[in-house]
């Protein structure tokens, strides 16, 4: 199983999951031509794609969709309070409903839902499972809850935002203080430092990769996420704007020892 991420900021978000038979887009923030184009490079026909999951309504997460379901027919997964604020803006769409919380299934993928802290009606992350594979996305979100750190103890591969260092946010001159109140508030962004907090507790665990996204362009650099969130073995990688970030895969799972055994020695 592995992940892209087509483009990570305020100026739009999307990625990419592949895993065996089954691709998923994970939400629509970008033009609906960088999309497509996007999914090309690295290698994904749009129309190959068997979802589109939406993390909340925000307008970096969904503003390509409408254009982007107009070309390519396929199902949206959302939360009923999701599904409600985004179908406003849309036409027919093959809307596919899941409580957040709840664990669905997408062709070869399970996926688990839980809620994130951050002012949209209903956010979420997700859990990708595979065989023993394991992967984690946590856009947008003002802090880590015990639930988020619950949801992630498996995860070997986590797209986590790392919105900005607090230093850089206090010295900001663009931005007033209540939007940078509203930024590092409870339900507002992760900071370096909370994300590298998370990626610390996580990495006792199965975590061996990290892309820090959703970058502030202002208010930190992928130097200084990166040496912020740097962990003991744990590959971190930042996604930027402008382009796909390559694909992150999930470890190989192990070998059945036994049974290579028995067969090298004819058991």
């Amino acid at each position: 199983m592995r992940l892209a991420v087509l483009g990570s900021g305020s100026g739009g978000n999307a990625a990419v999951i592949d895993a065996g038979g089954t691709r998923l887009l994970v939400d629509a923030g970008l033009s609906a031509k960088q999309i497509r184009l996007r999914l090309e490079a690295m290698g994904i026909a749009p129309d190959s794609l068997d979802g589109i999951l939406l993390t909340h309504e925000h307008g970096d997460h969904i503003s390509g969709l409408r254009v982007f379901l107009k070309n390519f027919d396929l199902p949206v997964y959302a939360t009923p309070a999701t599904r409600q604020v985004v179908a406003e803006n849309l036409g027919a769409v093959n809307w596919r409903i899941f409580e957040s919380g709840r664990r669905f299934e997408i062709g070869e993928v399970e996926i688990e839902s839980f809620l994130v802290p951050h002012d949209a009606v209903e956010p979420v992350g997700f859990v990708f499972r595979r065989a023993e594979q394991v992967l984690g996305i946590v856009s947008d979100s003002g802090h880590v809850t015990p639930a988020i750190l619950e949801r992630l103890r498996e995860t070997q591969v986590l797209f986590v935002e790392a919105n900005y260092d607090d230093a850089l946010l206090e010295a900001d001159q663009r931005r007033p203080w209540s939007t940078k109140q509203r930024i590092a508030s409870r339900h507002g962004h992760l900071s370096n430092a909370q994300t590298a907090a998370l990626v610390a507790e996580l990495a006792a665990g199965s975590l061996e990769r990290v892309v820090l996204g959703h970058l502030s362009r202002d208010c930190n650099t992928p130097d200084v996420a990166i040496d912020a969130v740097s962990c003991p073995g744990v590959h971190v990688a930042c996604a930027i704007q402008d382009e796909p970030s390559g694909w992150h895969e999930t470890p190989a799972p192990p070998c059945d020892i036994a049974f290579a055994s028995d067969e090298l020695f004819g058991g």
